[in-house]
């Protein structure tokens, strides 16, 4: 058995059971207490559990998104427009994009509109009219539907009967977490994620941006899959321990 499999099946273990004991490990996989003892280190220094005397406990948090988007938007900056400048580079005059709920599409939209790219943008982000001005090469499609405070956007049935009229070349999309034991993208909200679904059905080509730490956390609503997405953009490449999780899925890390 491979290093990144018995990992992954300790992860798995941690999620079913909350908690895992080095001697059990070491029985089940046929391997000494000091090897699991050092998967244990590797998988803490990963942030993905919580060493304790004898094992390990689960520590993945589940995430509601609880602060508002001019907040969310302060934070990371730095991070977030190294993305947003990778997902920039994706766009070509004369794309269909869309942008959907998250900070990180406002500094992609900043982006476009300082660099005057020639695009069709379309977008549930209502947050984003903010920095739309008259000396601009874009043609915006704002989607409606009920507005949400927190996300700042509109988002739910509504919002998805208007995406559906619609079909762009690629669509950029946010999320509030990546589990790599089944390679579930989640929402905090459960409105926001059939929206993202929605989005997702109507790209050609779909980018998933998110922080580095998105694939230590868990939203409560999964919209998708990582394996759906032409490319997951992050800051910066993972840890290898988190690296040889994604490697699993053949995913294509920008």
């Amino acid at each position: 058995m491979f290093i990144e499999e018995r990992h992954k099946l300790i992860l798995d273990l941690l999620e079913k059971d909350g908690k895992v004991l080095v001697k059990d490990l070491s029985i089940k996989f046929q391997v000494s207490e000091s090897m699991i003892r050092k998967d244990l280190q590797v998988l803490e220094k990963n942030n993905l559990l919580q060493r304790t005397y004898g094992g390990a406990i689960n520590i993945k948090r589940t995430i509601v998104n609880a602060e508002s988007f001019s907040k969310r938007v302060e934070k990371n900056t730095d991070l977030k427009e190294i993305i947003a400048k990778k997902a920039y580079d994706l766009i070509e005059d004369g794309d269909t994009i869309f942008l959907d709920l998250s900070s990180i599409s406002y500094f992609l939209t900043k982006l476009i509109m300082q660099n005057r790219k020639k695009v069709t943008l379309i977008t549930n982000m209502v947050a984003l009219s903010s920095l739309f001005n008259l000396d601009s090469n874009m043609n915006v499609i704002f989607i409606g539907g009920d507005y949400n405070f927190l996300e700042g956007g509109n988002i739910g049935s509504h919002s998805i009967e208007q995406i559906k009229l619609y079909r762009c070349n690629k669509s950029f999309i946010g999320c509030s977490g990546i589990d790599l034991r089944d390679g579930s993208v989640s929402s905090g909200i459960s409105e926001d994620a059939g929206t993202k679904k929605a989005i997702i059905s109507i790209s050609k080509e779909s980018y998933l941006m998110a922080l580095n730490e998105r694939f230590s956390l868990d939203g409560i609503f999964n919209f998708s899959n990582i394996t759906d997405f032409h490319g997951v953009i992050t800051e910066d490449l993972p840890n290898n321990a988190i690296m040889n999780l994604v490697e699993q899925y053949d995913v294509n890390l920008i």
